[in-house]
């Protein structure tokens, strides 16, 4: 599971880069977020820009990784191309997760 992350304004950004979240990453993709946030003080924006499908593993993934950040490090998602929102829409985990457009718009004021 290819991800990388940066500090950028007041949030750390975790980019995938990877076309897929499903069932056979899940678990990677788990065990690299906790890596790549372990240090995180403050939001953090999961840039979902490259990846085309998410099922319902990569989901539950995504929210481990939401639960493992606790309450005082929000997860944040931007970037979803139309078939992974409709993935977060149709199971009302839009209501769960703030969704940018785009990782511009997470740090418009």
């Amino acid at each position: 599971m290819n991800l990388s992350s940066k500090a950028e304004g007041d949030a750390l950004v975790v980019s995938v880069h990877e076309t897929r979240i499903d069932a056979s990453v899940a678990i990677q993709f788990k065990d690299r977020m906790r890596e790549e946030t372990d240090t995180a003080d403050g939001r953090v924006v999961l840039n979902l820009s490259e990846v085309d499908f998410i099922d319902s593993s990569g989901l539950g993934a995504i929210v481990a990784a939401m639960k493992q950040l606790g309450g005082k490090n929000p997860l944040e998602l931007a970037g979803l191309n139309e078939n992974v929102d409709k993935v977060f829409r149709l199971t009302r985990m839009d209501t769960v997760f703030r969704i940018h457009n785009s990782l511009d718009d997470a740090f418009v004021v």
